[in-house]
């Protein structure tokens, strides 16, 4: 039930259960990814790509994962169009298995050595089936969490669907910086590397039980009787419409445009210090592959005070302006960012990455999920805020990594490339920001999108 704040009448143990399946399966769809984005960069190379130069194995294995975020872009239809149309409920339910297995299973393939090429051509079906699934999973958890909370609190309380980020992070970071530290080469090689994608199974297991027990989203009790009511209205008043649809027309293709620069930079941030840069630090800094993994492994135990006190400020001064102030901060701070990774020195390349992460990365995703629930109307919030996410999540994030490699090679491993796409991705959202309405508190059962 409705009141005249059109806040719904949600219990505190329902909202719980919501927030803590979103979380889960944030966490267990940013595990996955990290933990596939993690082995291409340390290992996928030498046990898919053996016969290629490591430079040329390296981009190989990122283009494999470039493959998951093009799956993506088509789950974020199918599965999003199936939110809108039946409910946010059950779709999520079917998305979190198809990560699940799909992860499970890549853990279980045969390597180059004993089947050849038909290893790496298994690994991309995998991963495009593991993207499918992954395609709607966060926008739809986001939408959840975003109609069920009260306007003026959620900002906060659709950070906790994004410290589902940092959960599935820390736990793929720490699982690989476990086996890093107490296996061989070796060891890894052999089967070492097969562990992280067995674990992920014990997520996706809590995840679904607490799905098949949660309700569906108010929003769609209340969207159906205003689609009825629209389209009573369209027969009465059909002509008289007819203006009004134009102008809304006009504004969803605005909101869509401006969701695709706010994801765009944060997704590009995202691909190229979270994945590309375990690559970088390995190959072309030469340092060892526990560098990496340590400093996203403390950047997400930060971020877990990051990503609330973020999304609490966005409730109080408005999200545009947290987007805007923290997308300029990191654009400020690429350049001295690089500089600090390219010193050599460790504790300085953990400091760049840990606060280019929670600046960059874990702060502006902090606001992503309800901005775009709040761009969008019920009608087609899911579809459009996963196509949004998805379309710019594969441009930047899934051939980000590969661009950068190949840019760094083309330039004789140097820095300068990898600042001024940190700058681009910023930009964009900064951009994007400024150009859009403050949406804060909007009431999320209106139909159409954002004015």
């Amino acid at each position: 039930m409705k009141n005249k704040n059109n806040d719904y009448h949600v219990s505190t143990k329902e909202l719980v259960k919501v927030t803590a399946s979103g979380w889960l399966g944030t966490a267990m769809e940013f595990m996955d990814f990290q933990l596939y984005s993690l082995a291409a960069a340390i290992v996928f190379n030498k046990i898919f790509f053996p016969e290629a130069s490591p430079a040329m194995g390296l981009i190989m294995a990122m283009g494999t994962y470039g493959a998951g975020y093009v799956a993506r872009l088509v789950g974020a239809y199918i599965f999003g169009r199936m939110g809108d149309k039946i409910g946010r409920k059950n779709v999520l339910v079917v998305t979190i298995m198809m990560m699940g297995i799909a992860t499970a299973l890549i853990g279980m393939l045969p390597t180059y050595q004993k089947i050849g090429i038909l290893a790496p051509l298994l690994l991309v079906v995998l991963r495009i089936i593991q993207g499918l699934g992954a395609g709607a999973e966060i926008s739809g958890a986001g939408v959840m969490v975003a109609e069920f909370a009260k306007p003026s609190k959620r900002g906060l309380v659709g950070s906790f669907v994004c410290l589902g980020t940092s959960t599935g992070t820390l736990l793929a970071n720490l699982v690989w910086t476990i086996i890093l530290t107490v296996q061989t080469e070796q060891q890894l090689l052999a089967w070492g590397w097969r562990i992280p994608f067995f674990l992920s199974i014990l997520t996706m297991i809590a995840a679904i039980i607490i799905r098949m027990h949660i309700k569906e989203s108010p929003v769609m009790e209340e969207k159906k009787k205003l689609l009825m009511e629209e389209r009573e209205n369209a027969v009465h008043h059909g002509s008289n419409l007819t203006k009004a649809n134009t102008a809304k027309t006009k504004n969803g293709k605005k909101n869509f445009f401006i969701a695709l620069g706010l994801r765009f930079g944060q997704a590009g941030n995202s691909g190229l210090l979270q994945t590309y840069m375990a690559g970088y630090i390995v190959t072309i800094l030469a340092l060892e592959k526990t560098v990496a993994t340590n400093a996203n492994l403390i950047a997400s135990l930060i971020s877990f005070i990051t990503i609330p006190v973020v999304g609490y400020i966005g409730d109080k001064i408005g999200r545009k302006k947290m987007y805007m102030i923290l997308s300029m901060a990191m654009a400020i701070f690429a350049i001295p960012m690089m500089m600090m990774i390219n010193s050599g020195n460790v504790v300085i390349i953990t400091i760049a990455l840990v606060l280019g992460l929670n600046i960059g990365v874990q702060g502006i995703f902090a606001l992503e999920n309800v901005v775009l629930a709040e761009l969008f109307g019920s009608k087609n919030r899911m579809t459009l805020m996963a196509l949004a996410k998805e379309i710019a999540g594969c441009i930047a994030t899934g051939f980000g990594p590969v661009i950068a490699a190949a840019l760094v090679a083309a330039y004789t491993n140097s820095w300068i490339p990898l600042a001024i796409m940190v700058i681009i991705f910023s930009l964009s959202t900064f951009i994007s920001a400024y150009a859009s309405a403050d949406t804060t508190g909007r009431d999320l059962n209106e139909l159409e999108d954002a004015a």
